[in-house]
């Protein structure tokens, strides 16, 4: 990665890789492609905010909750949507635009004792999370 830093302060590099990590740590911009078909170019910072649109809930609660966890985020955002759940630990997108972050954490704090969550928390999507939604939203998944 050192070379490749040093070498594009003088010229223009062009990489492919799969790897967002490595794409937001040496690109300046970045071409997503799907299907072999440009979908969308610019910053990483620019594409995560553009593309993601949601903010990423982890919600750790007892066995037997889930669907009430999951039906309470979607009464407050319905276009909420589980991306994966394992062992009582299930992951959603909420969008930003359906819920603001006082009403998230208001919410959550009210309901903790009720739906039995042991632990919860917020993030904003990464650089990956933003590439994969566009790769399902591309492909109709």
């Amino acid at each position: 990665w050192a070379a490749m830093r040093k070498a594009k302060s003088s010229r223009a590099l062009l990489l492919t890789t799969h790897s967002m990590p490595e794409a937001e740590a040496l690109c300046d911009r970045l071409a997503i492609m799907v299907a072999g078909r440009l979908r969308c170019v610019g910053s990483p910072k620019e594409l995560t905010r553009r593309l993601g649109g949601f903010h990423v809930v982890t919600v750790l609660c007892h066995a037997g909750m889930e669907a009430a966890v999951t039906a309470m985020l979607q009464s407050l955002a319905p276009g909420t949507r589980v991306v994966h759940q394992l062992a009582g630990m299930h992951k959603y997108e909420v969008p930003s635009g359906q819920l603001t972050l006082s009403e998230l954490f208001r919410a959550m704090s009210a309901s903790r004792a009720s739906l039995g969550i042991k632990d919860w928390g917020v993030a904003n999507p990464t650089l990956e999370e933003a590439f994969v939604k566009v790769s399902r939203t591309a492909l109709g998944l």
